[in-house]
């Protein structure tokens, strides 16, 4: 007996040093992923988390506190325990109210969240919380922290009629999405913060790209985590082996065939490109000019054969959808003369998100786009394809020329003419390319190239590459408030409320560039099982008697049970 006592205390000892936990679940919310344990096991220096999701939490807060803390600790364990992680509700500890507010505007400009939540005491008396849902993630003191904003940005919505109704927000399954990327936040801060290389992006320019504020948030979502640079396509061939990833924005001006070859041999030697793409000249501001209605017509820029080389067809088209954001219009007068302004429902506008598992805008919120044009893939030997983005289920394409009209549908015969779904508007393409230019120059042509770059020409790549194909470019511009100055991406006037833009480029600036495989975290999913609330509201007495009463007369009956075979055991 007492050596199974000894036994008993070592095991204990042993479970409070070690974390060991055993995955039941169908979709492995529980386990890494192997990419994220690798990269843990080479940590060899201390990294600081800093968890401001703490104090007195609404529930729902209070059970993404404890997902945090629980990836964190099985996080410690494959880190060799050189995570220190601090759980810290901001200014707890402060009495006076001016350093709470300095505290609290410190780390606003950290780029810190924080919610303001009410909360009902009594029938006459509200009181307001302050929430933080974030992180920090601190490696070296010269180190710029980063700020983890613990929430999903995808928010899931109640089903809804997209013509009549208001989408109400499914906060339950939302705090469940953002359980789910938990893991993806931590290990791309602390590889960001560890790398030893940091990857080298281009913004293109040369043929009419924007350069002003309308890319200003593009520029800094990107500065803080790549060395970004502009290329001027006109001065020199872009060299892969300096070059990360090429991003090419909105051009206006036609691209000639020296700028095609100068992409392709880029592209041939390793080079990664996304594309943002209008084909179509299509602006609110020129309908604005036009007094209701004007003609989209394409910007003719060049591109089409060298994109359907590679494996996709940006059509001469305006998508549309009935899911989509409203815009302010003029509806009529005031009785005072004034104008009266109301948001309408925009087709020109509609909401795209994944429609198929993919790396990059998986379990993201929807993205809004401006006036996009629909894509097509095309055989391409040896090229993978993968729709990133879609529509809805209720979308429409008008071909060119495209009229673009505030009243573009008038009428319900209209509304049945949106009867495709899911039309594509980004698509990655993976796989060794071949050069549109292959057999096709002349050897004066060959000499130059090789002079130019001392590089042969390549007529196919020699190793995997990317690209992303959006027919899109207002996806990562912004546009501009009269009274704040540039907004940011993936934000309309008078919507109040930022769309998912700038996590669909980021993830896919990261995709292209990282060589790592951390992006299959980002494919976790965490399914949602919920009690059925017309049972749980029928039979509420049975299963309160359930699991309240029946654990209670089963440790009854189990005592009397042992009771009764102890008396006949040791009566003599």
């Amino acid at each position: 007996m007492p050596i199974a006592a000894i036994i008993f205390v070592m095991v204990i000892m042993a479970s409070s040093l070690v974390l060991i936990r055993f995955d039941l679940t169908q979709e492995k919310r529980f386990t890494l992923s192997e990419s994220t344990k690798q990269l843990l096991s080479d940590v060899d220096s201390t990294i600081n988390v800093e968890v401001l999701l703490a104090g007195d939490l609404s529930a729902d807060y209070k059970k993404l506190s404890i997902a945090v803390k629980d990836i964190l600790d099985e996080f410690n364990q494959h880190a060799n325990h050189f995570i220190k992680i601090e759980f810290k509700q901001p200014g707890i500890d402060l009495n006076n109210d001016s350093l709470k507010l300095k505290l609290f505007d410190s780390l606003a400009r950290m780029g810190v969240p924080f919610e303001k939540i009410a909360s009902e005491e009594g029938a006459d008396k509200t009181t307001s919380q302050l929430i933080f849902p974030a992180a920090i993630v601190r490696f070296k003191k010269n180190q710029i922290p980063i700020v983890l904003d613990l929430r999903s940005s995808k928010k899931i919505y109640q089903q809804y009629n997209v013509i009549n109704d208001e989408p109400k927000e499914d906060i339950e399954a939302t705090r469940n999405a953002a359980e789910a990327l938990l893991e993806n936040k931590f290990i791309v801060a602390i590889d960001k913060l560890t790398r030893k290389t940091i990857p080298t992006i281009a913004y293109t320019i040369g043929n009419g790209e924007p350069t002003g504020l309308s890319v200003n948030d593009l520029g800094e979502s990107l500065r803080n985590d790549y060395r970004l640079g502009v290329f001027d396509l006109k001065q020199a061939y872009p060299d892969a082996s300096i070059i990360n990833a090429l991003l090419i924005v909105k051009p206006t001006e036609p691209f000639t065939e020296e700028d095609q070859l100068k992409l392709d041999q880029y592209v041939m030697n390793g080079g990664n490109i996304i594309w943002f793409i209008d084909k179509l000249y299509a602006e609110l501001d020129s309908l604005k000019r036009a007094e209701g209605q004007y003609t989209a017509f394409d910007r003719n820029l060049g591109l089409d054969e060298l994109l359907f080389k590679y494996g996709v067809r940006i059509n001469p088209d305006l998508l549309q959808d009935l899911n989509c954001s409203k815009i302010p219009l003029v509806v009529g007068k005031n009785p005072d003369g004034s104008v009266r302004m109301q948001r309408l429902p925009w087709p020109y506008y509609p909401f795209l998100s994944a429609r198929t598992p993919n790396p990059i805008s998986q379990n993201i919120d929807r993205v809004l786009p401006i006036f996009p044009s629909s894509i097509d893939t095309v055989m391409a030997k040896g090229i993978r394809k993968t729709i990133l983005l879609a529509s809805d289920t209720n979308s429409r394409r008008i071909s060119s020329p495209a009229i673009v009209s505030l009243s573009s549908v008038q009428s319900e015969e209209d509304l049945y003419t949106f009867n495709k779904s899911f039309v594509p508007v980004a698509v990655m393409l993976e796989g060794k390319f071949n050069s549109l230019f292959a057999n096709r120059l002349p050897q004066s042509v060959l000499d130059s190239i090789q002079r130019n770059t001392g590089k042969i020409f390549l007529a196919s790549a020699t190793k995997q590459g990317k690209q992303i194909v959006v027919a899109d470019a207002d996806i990562v511009t912004n546009q501009m408030s009269n009274t704040t100055g540039p907004m940011p991406m993936g934000m309309i006037a008078m919507e109040n409320y930022r769309f998912a833009n700038r996590e669909f480029l980021l993830n896919s600036v990261d995709y292209l560039v990282s060589d790592k495989q951390l992006f299959e975290s980002r494919n976790k999913t965490v399914v949602l099982r919920l009690l059925d609330k017309e049972k749980v509201k029928t039979q509420k007495g049975l299963w309160q008697l359930l699991n309240v009463a029946l654990p209670v007369l089963l440790v009854m009956l189990v005592g009397v049970l042992f009771q009764t075979w102890r008396r006949k055991q040791y009566t003599v």
